[in-house]
């Protein structure tokens, strides 16, 4: 398949979404700061490696694809959002209406995308 890479960053993209998420929960939850050397920059470097790769391939399949109500803009706009998310996650001070957003747009994009390549594999297509 043309975009299994593109699928698989996807999922992986999706995966430290939910984990900021999770980490967000804590640190709010337990008031505490992460270390930033220990815990927020290695986290934060790996969602950038993979977020800029994949806004690469996301924007090139969004050119050859041309998939219903996703634009290349909404693919840079993520990628932003999923860089912030990964280092925001670890503060408690971040605000919850604002991060809570984040996550959820940054979801609906990854989940969309994904809709989008399942469809295109379907042999009735």
């Amino acid at each position: 398949m043309k975009y299994r890479h593109l699928e698989e960053m996807t999922r992986g993209l999706l995966e430290y979404n939910r984990q900021a998420a999770e980490s967000y929960h804590h640190c709010r939850k337990t008031g505490k700061q992460s270390d930033f050397y220990k815990e927020v920059k290695p986290f934060a470097d790996k969602v950038k490696a993979m977020s800029e790769e994949w806004e690469r391939e996301a924007v090139q399949w969004v050119d050859d694809i041309r998939p219903k109500n996703l634009y290349p803009l909404q693919i840079k706009n993520t990628a932003e959002n999923l860089q912030m998310v990964s280092i925001r996650a670890f503060f408690s001070n971040t605000s919850l209406k604002k991060f809570k957003g984040h996550i959820q747009s940054i979801e609906y994009i990854l989940e969309r995308i994904l809709e989008e390549i399942k469809e295109s594999k379907s042999p009735d297509q």
